[in-house]
């Protein structure tokens, strides 16, 4: 088990007060984009090959260590999950970190990554922050506060979802063609293209941050881990959308994701589960 599972729907009160915690998530979010900065578009970044073949550089290591780090002189009771380092604790409360979401793309120059950071309570993703600071964006939530996002030069602006209403009027984003291949589903995907108004694959986590923002009415993607999507649930939720699996369950260890503007949620579960 790499992270607690739980019955508790994502979108359930919370009775505690995440405020302090959600302070501290956007401080690790400030700590985070400092490291992965510091070498983003190096000529000579180290560049190595985990053993799933998914590439690993040294900045996502610097940049979880940062947050590592922080977490240790500022909870050192909670239990943290990292892509790079594993599990620590078994706390009820866990930190899941994604250094940098988007590897790929932070290797080869391209500036959409981005660090994602969660708090977990009792398996329910509780508190979550976005950072994509090479082009200067973040977004925020905790659970009863709100979703959040800085605003160039103002006060941060609330976020909320779209209120389209009709499949045939939405807009979506499939991340890859070759995912979905890989999972079987290339003709859901084509069933899904047909039936709404535009698609796109703007890939990783930029996608579900456009949902929250109300751009967006579904995204859509498998193979995910936890610290792939723990930190989008509060920002989706608290924006007022909804977060599944592809079949609908609340989990995020389900190994994929359907996010959606929440009105049109059961719609494209039908749809893509259509016999």
């Amino acid at each position: 088990m790499t992270s607690p599972s739980s019955a508790i729907p994502f979108d359930a009160p919370y009775d505690g007060d995440l405020s302090a915690d959600l302070q501290l998530a956007l401080r690790l979010a400030d700590a985070a984009d400092a490291a992965s900065m510091a070498r983003f578009d190096a000529a000579d970044l180290d560049i190595q090959v985990k053993a799933d073949t998914s590439p690993v550089t040294e900045a996502d290591l610097a940049t979880e260590r940062a947050i590592r780090a922080l977490l240790e002189i500022e909870r050192p009771d909670d239990g943290v999950f990292g892509e790079e380092f594993g599990v620590t604790g078994d706390a009820a409360r866990q930190w899941i970190i994604d250094p940098i979401d988007g590897t790929a793309n932070y290797l080869k120059g391209i500036p959409m990554w981005t660090v994602l950071i969660a708090l977990a309570i009792d398996g329910v993703p509780r508190v979550g922050v976005a950072s994509q600071p090479a082009i200067g964006r973040r977004w925020w939530a905790a659970t009863g506060l709100g979703a959040w996002t800085d605003t160039p030069g103002g006060a941060p602006r609330r976020l909320a979802v779209s209120t389209v209403d009709q499949v045939s009027a939405a807009s979506a984003s499939f991340q890859s063609i070759s995912q979905w291949d890989e999972a079987g589903k290339l003709d859901q995907l084509l069933r899904l293209s047909r039936a709404i108004w535009r698609d796109r694959g703007y890939g990783d986590t930029w996608p579900y941050m456009l949902l929250a923002e109300g751009r967006l009415e579904f995204v859509a993607e498998f193979g995910v881990k936890e610290y792939d999507i723990a930190a989008l649930v509060p920002i989706i939720t608290e924006a007022g959308g909804r977060f599944t699996s592809f079949d609908g369950e609340e989990s995020i260890a389900a190994r994929s994701s359907l996010a959606t503007n929440g009105i049109l949620h059961q719609s494209f579960l039908s749809l893509l589960h259509a016999d």
